[in-house]
Formats: C-alpha cells, sequence, structure tokens
C-alpha cells in the first residue's frame, strides 16, 4: 500500500517516541502561586517531584488559602507538564500519518 508506514519506519518511529518519553520524564518544570508563595515541580511526564511552601504561606488561622495554593501550583505545574509534553510529542505522533494524532 502506498503510502503506508513499513515496519522498519514503525520500529523507528517507536524508538523516537520512547526516546522522547525518557527525555520527559527527566526534563522538570515548575508551576507557582501566591505570586511564589507555592512551587511545584513536576517532571515532563507529569510526576510531582517537589513541593516548596514559603514559610509566610502558613496560617494556622487559615489553612485553607494554603490549600487552595497548593491545588493551584500544582495545576499549573501540570499545565506547563502538559505543554511540554505536547510540544515534545507532537511532532511524532504527526509523523505517524494517523488521522487525529
Amino acid at each position: 500500500m502506498a503510502g503506508q508506514p513499513n515496519m522498519a519506519m514503525l520500529r523507528k518511529m517507536q524508538q523516537k517516541i520512547e526516546e522522547a518519553q525518557s527525555r520527559l520524564a527527566e526534563t522538570e518544570v515548575t508551576g507557582t502561586a501566591g505570586g511564589g508563595l507555592v512551587t511545584a515541580t513536576m517532571t515532563g511526564s507529569g510526576e510531582l517531584v517537589r513541593l516548596q511552601i514559603d514559610p509566610s504561606a502558613v496560617d494556622a488561622d487559615d489553612v485553607e488559602t494554603l490549600q487552595d495554593l497548593v491545588v493551584a501550583a500544582v495545576r499549573d505545574a501540570a499545565r506547563v507538564a502538559n505543554e511540554t509534553a505536547q510540544s515534545v510529542m507532537g511532532p511524532l505522533a504527526g509523523g505517524l500519518g494517523i488521522p487525529g494524532l
């Protein structure tokens, strides 16, 4: 079939995808909230590896605000990780010639 990927092309593409996934797992991205009071660090593959909280953000009488800041920082880091993954994996998926990827 003309235009269809052959097995050698598929193996090469699989190797490139695995290499990209490995790079993503080693890449760290950060998200912040509260003007930097809370910083979340994730890998490009989405694993949360570090959470830093500025001591001034800790108030025993207002735990809810700190909780909101943590959630916001993790969401921000996840957004950056997702964007990073799309920029790395997107061109590889497009090379497969499969509609929707």
